[in-house]
């Protein structure tokens, strides 16, 4: 029949690399909301602000979830569960360092 077809070959097992793509997301999802709200900003809030604001709050979950917990999930799922932890730790620990470093140099005036 052939090779089975690996169903998280995709997905990163390197937690530098996930913890990356996070803050990537984030940066995306914050410039995205910025040049949203200009046009917005003298207008009031609407019925549907809430549910903008709960539908983008639910995706970024979502999107988080899957950068933090899939592959983790996965490895525990094989049994390697030690790997698993350690996936899951590292890439949250490099995730802290990177939010760590954006607070120092916030607060320091550089961005």
């Amino acid at each position: 029949m052939g090779e089975p077809i690996l169903y998280n070959q995709s997905i990163t097992k390197n937690p530098l690399i996930n913890a990356l793509c996070a803050s990537a997301y984030i940066v995306f999802g914050v410039t995205i909301m910025t040049f949203m709200a200009q046009p917005l900003k003298n207008k009031p809030d609407t019925f549907f602000t809430p549910i903008v604001f709960l539908s983008l709050l639910t995706l970024s979950v979502a999107v988080m979830a899957f950068l933090f917990f899939y592959q983790p999930l996965m490895l525990f799922i094989e049994g390697k569960k030690k790997d698993a932890v350690s996936l899951f730790v590292k890439t949250v620990g490099i995730f802290a360092a990177i939010t760590a470093i954006s607070l120092v140099l916030l607060f320091s005036g550089v961005i």
